[in-house]
């Protein structure tokens, strides 16, 4: 495990990074984690007393890490950019499990669930993390409605919210 205290920082033009907020994780202590590794990996841990799982940690090279910080985290930690922070990491063997209710639902759609194993990894994940960040079994729910009927006409993520933002 690696303890320190750092500064939340934001990108104003770095590519599809363009105004992300997150912390950085010097190339020394990364390879305290996974010495030699050059790729993305998963952590948990804490940001002040804040509890993390399966988080990643994106490479930026010279042997630098990123991780970025969600609304969600942000909220939870009460915390901005300029703000410092305390990070607990260690690596996170077990990696992130997809949203069982979710998958049960898939498996009984399975020109959804056939066309949702397709996408990549991540791709599946956005669904899944969607989901998980409901606040209330009610909004959870129909999440995973929207989710398996955007499924079901071959749109990813992004043009599930998009499809969304239309009809609000």
């Amino acid at each position: 495990m690696i303890r320190f205290q750092t500064i939340i920082k934001k990108f104003e033009q770095q590519g599809e990074k363009t105004g992300w907020t997150y912390i950085e994780i010097p190339a020394t202590l990364a390879g305290q984690l996974l010495p030699g590794n050059k790729k993305s990996f998963r952590v948990k841990g804490k940001l002040d007393n804040y509890g993390l799982n399966a988080v990643a940690l994106l490479p930026m090279g010279e042997g630098n890490f990123i991780m970025p910080l969600n609304a969600v985290t942000r909220k939870a930690i009460k915390k901005r950019k300029g703000d410092t922070i305390v990070v607990q990491l260690e690596v996170d063997k077990k990696g992130y499990e997809l949203n069982r209710e979710f998958i049960h639902c898939l498996e009984d759609e399975p020109q959804a669930y056939d066309f949702f194993k397709t996408l990549p990894g991540s791709h599946q994940k956005y669904f899944s993390k969607w989901i998980d960040s409901a606040k209330t079994a009610e909004t959870q729910t129909k999440r995973i409605a929207m989710a398996i009927n955007a499924l079901c006409k071959k749109w990813g993520y992004a043009e599930m919210i998009r499809a969304n933002k239309k009809t609000e």
